[in-house]
């Protein structure tokens, strides 16, 4: 076969969408000027009487579509060439759209985009190797609490639309070290990972980088946590495991005193506004807690925020959990006169069904009592539950004698699994107090609509999580975050509690006045020398006040 012939049979070259698309525009753009320059010519020739060259035409054509200027032809006196140029005009500025849109603007959308152009100088600041969540909910977090970071997110994409909409986000392998540099891992005072099965290599890496590092890692499992702390890892975290934890303890023991109350006459206690309460929607301001004379509103939890104190318009729905700081017997009574709100005192949770055996349904079974009474569902046989079934079936539930239980806890794996065995659960009992946990953070609010009394979603626990260790606040339970504490009331002597109270600069708040072995917390009461205040706030506010106020 001659060459020639070899080429004849080779298939012609395609162009793409974008060459051809190209290929028209530069086409059609000569054939317009072109066209113009004969019509102008000709016009300036008939109309106006001015014979000139087709080289001065077509300058005369492009200056007028380009809108740079017109030169010596212009004014025109007969409405034919005006008609034209204004036709011109009009193309031109048709065709520069045009223009942007085929050249310019696909020029900048291919051009390489350095999202570390974008960051900010860091110091002191977290360093978050990818994140396996919901990424806005954790950033929107610490962007609120004004907590400087850097997310190295591996998918180029991701980070582009984050750093988009303006979050501190560059595009790397955590585990190369100059990518760790480039979020300016030296400088850094947290690690916090969240990549699996390469937590260790990110963790070794940063560490060779900057020795004095605390890092903090998520995981699937409590089981590696021994490993992770060989290599460096401060703390573990299984927030599976750790939400089920937290919400067996709900179930049981779900009000606690703190420790360093030495008086049993003043405590902290937690009011849990249920799915049925006639509180739902109802501003803090007007609440009955707000207005007792004798408690202070300490804090709140709403959808998952924690709030120190409320705001006077936030709104309590489902699920929100309110703190409640005074007398011990004042707040029982509170609680038993408030319809609708159950306190969980009222109710020992003797016979509890948990539905969902993984991580986090067996850390909620070594958490509860040994004297409780557990039913365990899984449709998994392997991990040896009382029942093998589907929890979402009313068969499987009521076989785990879910009417006769006193709660319920929902530690499955999908959320749409989570709300249907929550739905189900309520159908079948209207008394069982139902504790879910979900994944994402706007589920929570769909399984209180479905009937839970308390979820807890794990991308809002997770964010809470970094929030906290950015804070260095080691614990996530709302009643361990905030503290109560005894201390001298020489520095506010002669001072009203209204006035301690509405003090905008304080993190925390007086709540009571031990006097004479009584407990007085009228806000007219002024405090006297010889006299100790209740002071109620987070573990960060009560440091302070230890630092700044109590050691004068």
């Amino acid at each position: 076969m001659r060459p020639y012939e070899l080429v004849d049979k080779l298939p012609p070259k395609r162009f793409t969408r974008r060459q051809r698309l190209l290929l028209v525009y530069v086409v059609g753009l000569v054939t317009v000027i072109l066209s113009y320059t004969l019509l102008y010519n000709v016009g300036m020739r008939y109309f106006e009487g001015n014979q000139q060259s087709l080289f001065h035409s077509a300058q005369i054509v492009v200056e007028t579509m380009t809108t740079t200027g017109y030169g010596s032809d212009s004014p025109w006196s007969t409405p034919a060439m005006n008609l034209m140029m204004i036709t011109m005009q009009v193309t031109g500025v048709g065709i520069g759209f045009v223009t942007l849109r085929i050249l310019v603007i696909p020029l900048f959308e291919r051009a390489p985009l350095e999202l570390d152009d974008r960051l900010s100088a860091k110091n002191d600041h977290i360093v978050l190797a990818e994140y396996q969540r919901n990424t806005e909910v954790m950033l929107d977090e610490l962007e609120e609490l004004g907590v400087q970071y850097v997310l190295i997110e591996s998918e180029e994409d991701e980070a582009k639309r984050l750093s988009d909409d303006s979050y501190q986000v560059i595009h790397g392998d955590p585990e190369d070290r100059d990518d760790l540099d480039r979020a300016m891992i030296e400088h850094a005072k947290l690690l916090i990972t969240d990549a699996g099965d390469r937590t260790a290599s990110i963790v070794l890496t940063a560490l060779e980088a900057n020795e004095a590092l605390d890092v903090v890692s998520f995981t699937a499992s409590t089981r590696r946590k021994a490993a992770l702390m060989e290599i460096g890892v401060d703390r573990s975290v299984a927030p599976n495991a750790l939400i089920g934890q937290q919400l067996a303890e709900k179930a049981t023991t779900p009000i606690a005193v703190d420790p360093d109350v030495e008086s049993d006459e003043m405590g902290i206690r937690e009011i849990l506004v249920r799915r049925d309460s006639p509180l739902h929607g109802v501003r803090v301001s007007d609440s009955p807690v707000a207005d007792h004379p004798d408690l202070t509103l300490v804090a709140g939890w709403f959808n998952g925020e924690l709030r120190v104190p409320p705001e006077p318009g936030d709104r309590l729905t489902p699920n929100t959990v309110l703190l409640v700081a005074g007398p011990v017997s004042e707040i029982a009574d509170l609680t038993r006169e408030v319809a609708g709100v159950r306190h969980p005192s009222d109710t020992t949770h003797s016979d509890i069904v948990i539905a969902g055996l993984g991580e986090g349904g067996s850390a909620a079974m070594k958490t509860l009592p040994t004297e409780t009474t557990v039913t365990t569902i899984d449709l998994n046989p392997d991990v040896t539950p009382d029942i093998v079934g589907d929890a979402t079936e009313p068969e499987t539930l009521r076989k785990a004698g879910i009417e006769a239980a006193t709660a319920l806890i929902v530690t499955v794996d999908d959320d749409a699994t989570a709300l249907l065995t929550v739905a189900m659960a309520r159908a079948l009992s209207s008394d069982v107090e139902i504790l879910a946990r979900v994944t994402a953070a706007e589920k929570a609010t769909a399984a209180v609509r479905a009937g839970a009394d308390y979820t807890l979603s794990v991308q809002r626990v997770c964010a809470r999580l970094v929030a906290a260790e950015a804070h260095g606040e080691r614990v996530m339970s709302p009643v361990n975050q905030i503290r109560l504490v005894r201390a001298s009331g020489d520095s506010f002597v002669g001072e009203e509690l209204a006035t301690i109270r509405q003090d905008p600069d304080r993190d925390w708040t007086v709540v009571g006045i031990a006097r004479a072995g009584k407990i007085l917390t009228d806000e007219e009461t002024r405090v006297r020398q010889t006299d100790e205040v209740f002071v109620a706030g987070s573990d960060d506010a009560i440091q302070k006040f230890e630092r700044t106020v109590d050691a004068t």
